[in-house]
């Protein structure tokens, strides 16, 4: 019998063995090994997208929903507790495993249903895919026009005077910056309005009114005339994708656009 033979049977007797003295652990590191699902309970929600699952920090893949301080915070937070607290759910990773902060990147399902989705179809959080769109990616742009058409929490439109006022003349990707026009025939006061991207990166407009028949860029330069400058940012739009969220002062959406 030849050496490489000889190795095999050899292979396959420490398998079966293996198999026979500790056949529950193969069992799960077989299972493990062709699924990329966990399962778990859930001990505590930390807020609308993060979780505790078996200890470990998990944090939802496909959205975002707002921090401490932000409209809907604590709104979005008991509805994860809601569907999740306590709760066996299935968790089905995605192109990343793991955060910077070390935590689970993870799609949640509770009683069948993707948590993470229904998230975003009741307007507690935005779609968000920082390492590109992935096999739910559809299912999320339908869930936040779902959201849109039922005009609730997030999604809710402005009734701010000026909402329907400015217009998205320009949203360049490449040279990061966006520019709106005022189209009404009279001043529209900006002040303490958001532009968002579907992370963390805020604009806020400073003591800013915008002149009507005006256009006003924002950017991340700071060498270009009649532009208000985002501060401190390399990039805000990522290349791989990203929405652009304009809000009034009151959390109200009087805008958004994704590419």
């Amino acid at each position: 019998m030849k050496t490489k033979d000889k190795q095999k049977l050899l292979l396959l007797v420490l398998v079966l063995f293996l198999f026979a003295v500790n056949y529950p652990f193969l069992d799960k590191l077989l299972k493990n090994w062709l699924s990329n699902y966990e399962v778990g309970i859930v001990e505590r929600v930390i807020d609308g997208d993060t979780l505790v699952v078996n200890t470990s920090h998990v944090r939802l893949l496909g959205i975002n929903t707002p921090e401490k301080g932000e409209f809907y915070y604590s709104e979005a937070k008991s509805f994860t507790e809601n569907l999740t607290l306590n709760q066996l759910v299935k968790m089905e990773s995605g192109k990343q495993n793991l955060d910077l902060y070390k935590r689970k990147l993870r799609y949640i399902f509770a009683n069948g249903e993707n948590v993470n989705l229904k998230i975003v179809e009741n307007g507690f959080a935005n779609p968000y895919f920082p390492e590109g769109k992935d096999k739910y990616y559809n299912d999320f742009a339908d869930a936040w026009q779902e959201c849109i058409s039922k005009n609730i929490n997030l999604c809710k439109k402005s009734k701010d005077v000026c909402a329907d006022c400015i217009e998205l003349k320009e949203f360049n990707v490449d040279e990061q910056k966006v520019i709106f026009s005022n189209k009404c025939s009279f001043k529209c006061d900006l002040t303490g309005w958001k532009i968002k991207d579907e992370g963390r990166k805020v604009f806020t407009f400073p003591n800013f009114e915008l002149e009507n028949n005006v256009a006003i860029e924002v950017g991340n330069k700071t060498d270009t005339d009649n532009i208000l400058y985002w501060g401190g940012k390399d990039y805000v739009w990522t290349k791989t994708g990203d929405t652009l969220f304009l809000r009034d002062d009151k959390g109200g959406l009087v805008l958004w656009k994704r590419y």
